[in-house]
């Protein structure tokens, strides 16, 4: 069996964390989005796996070369949609074969549901369905995909995961995939809905949150790293190699700590917690359902919370953020939001900043005592 990671898109709804990476390339619990996908097709014996790139293809490539399984990676000269993305593999494709974006979690068991029943998809029931595409079922067949309806008839949505046969390139006319399998359904092929266990998109940069909470709960409780005598360990907490903890800190899992980190005396890392490599905490921080992504520093006395931070920033002392609710222009698109702050690469922020419901851009410089609440602040931007 082979499968088919489809890793070329940017993910432009989840800006600015994907100016500098593809969104398959995002960290989650430490670990590239893509890398869950592969992890689940692996532990289904399927290691016959072709990746489509584009975006950042750089990165994706080099991720890939580190694994321990062989992939296949073909190249998309110009991002021109999933179906576009798909033909690109077309020469490689010998037979049936699975179908997945690489940058949507699934875990190994709903790979094994539909490996074995062809012409079938993975369909989820999710809170938000006119983000996705709507599935209509009858009888467990899939009767229509309606893309991302404005008023959705159902909760149940495409994970965008299927078992094909290679007809279905003769259904290709356009850039949608969407378009070709709703013409398969047209021409009276069965498809057949199958309902995954456990599935997991970010659609906007936030929902890396919840997305992080669910893949922390699988980490395995390993201390690589030196933690004080005094430093209090409480559920399941990964250290990685070279990180330090100092005394009177406590972790709260799950939460895990990448390589080299520095973790300063008198913190509070709290539950559903991801930390990078080479990240710096200083004294009295107080953090938790966050994202920290590699080689970033945060300065002492700050609270953190419900955050995403990407990678290189330095935040000065008594940085704040708090959850707030509000109304984010998204691609065209305001949505309801709920979060601290998404802070892209390279940020630099002045003491005693605080935001709330915030997205800053890459590279942003912001001033001392700054006061940020529900704003969206473009890349390369100084506030003063």
């Amino acid at each position: 069996m082979q499968a088919v990671i489809l890793a070329a898109g940017e993910g432009k709804r989840v800006r600015p964390l994907t100016r500098g990476r593809p969104k398959a390339m995002i960290p989650v619990a430490n670990h590239p989005i893509i890398e869950y996908v592969i992890d689940a097709l692996v532990k289904n014996g399927i290691r016959e796996i072709i990746v489509v790139v584009g975006y950042r293809k750089e990165q994706v490539t080099r991720f890939l070369n580190q694994l321990d399984v062989s992939v296949d990676v073909i190249v998309q000269d110009k991002q021109l949609g999933t179906a576009n993305a798909l033909l690109c593999a077309e020469s490689k494709i010998h037979g049936d074969f699975l179908l997945l974006p690489g940058d949507n979690y699934i875990d190994p068991h709903s790979i094994a549901r539909i490996r074995d029943i062809p012409d079938s998809m993975l369909v989820k029931e999710h809170p938000n369905p006119s983000n996705f595409g709507v599935v209509m079922l009858h009888e467990g067949r899939v009767t229509q995909i309606i893309e991302k309806p404005e008023h959705a008839p159902s909760f149940m949505v495409s994970t965008g995961i299927y078992r094909l046969k290679k007809e279905v390139f003769s259904y290709i006319q356009g850039n949608d995939l969407t378009d070709a399998i709703s013409s398969m359904i047209e021409n009276g092929i069965h498809l057949q809905g199958i309902p995954a266990d456990d599935w997991q998109d970010a659609i906007f940069s936030w929902d890396l949150l919840k997305m992080n909470r669910r893949l922390l709960c699988h980490i395995p409780a390993t201390r690589e790293g030196t933690a004080s005598r005094q430093t209090i360990i409480q559920g399941p907490v990964s250290i990685g190699k070279g990180t330090t903890i100092g005394p009177n800190t406590v972790i709260t899992g799950p939460v895990v700590i990448g390589n080299d980190c520095t973790i300063g005396p008198n913190s509070c890392i709290m539950p559903n917690t991801s930390i990078g490599s080479r990240v710096i905490l200083e004294p009295f921080i107080s953090i938790g359902n966050s994202v920290v992504m590699d080689d970033t520093t945060i300065g002492s006395h700050s609270r953190i919370i419900d955050t995403v931070i990407g990678e290189r920033c330095a935040l000065a002392d008594h940085t704040s953020t708090s959850t707030g609710v509000g109304l984010m222009e998204i691609e065209g698109q305001v949505t309801r939001s709920e979060f601290g702050a998404i802070l892209g690469d390279t940020v630099v922020s002045g003491p005693f900043t605080t935001f709330k419901n915030s997205i800053i851009g890459n590279s942003v410089t912001i001033e001392g005592r700054s006061c940020i609440v529900s704003r969206s602040i473009q890349d390369n931007s100084m506030v003063i």
